[in-house]
């Protein structure tokens, strides 16, 4: 359980330590819980279990904390539809749902759509998977640039935060408190 005032309750310390250590262009998979969580982390991106929890929820709560990558076309995937479900004309209302959030944190893209073995491939190189309990359809995000060192004194490296150019002000208030009134300080 977390702590943390503003920070989601839904984000576990294992997901929090995950957000905090992904650099820019690093890559996070929001898996269904059909999807091989263990076999593609055994190839190298770390596992987190929310096992109780909806992509939508987990969704909308990583978005309050990681940056989109904005030098790319589309930084949020989902895995596209095999041919015999798109013959059938299956709907996914969950992609519009992910679209609506995905906009309100800023993005301005539309969902990239991976062919499924494509999306396997491209989750062995992820930073993490989260490993939730939908039963279908699951999202990769790229982060973006969000925290960069602007100045050192007397020992001390000060944080600063450049998620001012979010549009969202929701986003951009919480960052603000989070990163100034705290003052996060590095000490070395």
């Amino acid at each position: 359980m977390v702590v943390l005032k503003g920070i989601p309750s839904v984000l576990s310390p294992e997901l929090l330590y995950a957000l905090a250590k992904m650099g820019h262009g690093d890559e996070l998979v929001l898996a269904d819980a059909n999807f091989p969580a263990s076999s593609i982390c055994a190839c190298g991106p770390k596992e987190i279990r929310a096992d109780g929890l909806g992509i939508p929820q987990l969704l909308e709560a990583i978005l309050k904390l990681l940056p989109l990558d904005t030098y790319v076309d589309r930084p949020a995937a989902v895995m596209d539809l095999v041919d015999s479900d798109k013959q059938r004309c299956l709907a996914v209302p969950v992609w519009n749902t992910y679209a609506q959030l995905l906009s309100r944190a800023g993005s301005q893209s539309s969902l990239e759509k991976m062919e499924r073995f494509n999306f396997y491939e491209r989750a062995k190189k992820a930073y993490a998977v989260v490993a939730t309990g939908c039963v279908f359809f699951l999202l990769r995000l790229k982060r973006g640039r969000g925290v960069q060192v602007l100045s050192r004194r007397d020992g001390v490296l000060h944080l600063l935060d450049l998620f001012n150019s979010f549009k969202s002000s929701t986003i951009s208030n919480y960052l603000q408190f989070f990163f100034f009134k705290l003052k996060i300080i590095i000490f070395f």
